[in-house]
């Protein structure tokens, strides 16, 4: 079947080639294999993608009867694209991060970074993981990272798994129940970016404590020469 010409309209953020209603402009078998496929990528190597309108505008074509498709059954496809997507990322930062990190003579890809890479994911792991699905770059930055720190791949997976589906099959469900309504169908990429804001939002508070806390230990320490010797493992 082939797709008819949508009313979704964008605030043009990406070129052309990668607007959402020209993606999944097609016959619908070989629409759903494209948008899977960018799940994927942008899931695990690539984070310059359109993943979330295009999720969104896959639910409101289904809804409107634009793309001829059972939305349950593109939910499961999208969701396990994502997870496949983060399998490999993880694997990826696993097997290629250590060689990164292991040069005495990098500038950037240093040790010590992996070693707060890691304490971050062991004390924030699981929030991180599900909330780094809604933020751009983020969700394809975070699978690396947790394979660069060695995240415990059961913990990791479990989370990613949950995250996966709270954003490859909500935000399509969410297409298909909120898209035939104007004032959404006509601004997805705004709707997207208060998503984006609203996600990063207690990544940001738990940074903002963590630096409040490592403050309040260096204070400490200044006035208590006694408990100086902990500084070390404070920053650490």
């Amino acid at each position: 079947m082939i797709l008819a010409q949508s009313t979704v309209t964008t605030m043009s953020l990406l070129p052309s080639w990668l607007d959402p209603q020209h993606l999944l402009h097609g016959l619908a078998t070989p629409v759903i294999a494209v948008l899977c496929l960018i799940i994927f990528i942008e899931s695990s190597i690539f984070p310059v993608l359109p993943g979330d309108s295009l999720l969104f505008t896959a639910g409101l074509f289904i809804a409107n009867g634009t793309l001829d498709a059972s939305l349950w059954l593109v939910c499961v496809l999208v969701t396990v694209a994502a997870l496949l997507g983060n399998v490999v990322g993880y694997y990826i930062g696993h097997f290629v991060g250590p060689k990164l990190f292991n040069r005495p003579d990098s500038k950037i890809f240093k040790q010590e970074y992996v070693d707060k890479t890691h304490a971050f994911l062991e004390k924030h792991g699981p929030k991180a993981v599900v909330l780094a699905r809604f933020v751009p770059f983020v969700r394809t930055f975070i699978t690396w990272i947790a394979g660069i720190g060695k995240m415990d791949p059961k913990r990791y997976f479990t989370y990613t798994v949950i995250g996966g589906i709270l954003w490859a099959a909500g935000i399509t469900v969410l297409g298909s129940l909120l898209g035939n309504i104007p004032f959404i169908a006509n601004n997805v990429d705004a709707i997207f970016i208060v998503i984006v804001l609203v996600s990063v939002v207690p990544i940001a508070l738990e940074y903002l404590k963590a630096r409040r806390e490592k403050k309040g230990a260096a204070a400490a320490a200044a006035a208590d020469p006694e408990i100086t010797q902990q500084i070390p493992r404070i920053r650490d």
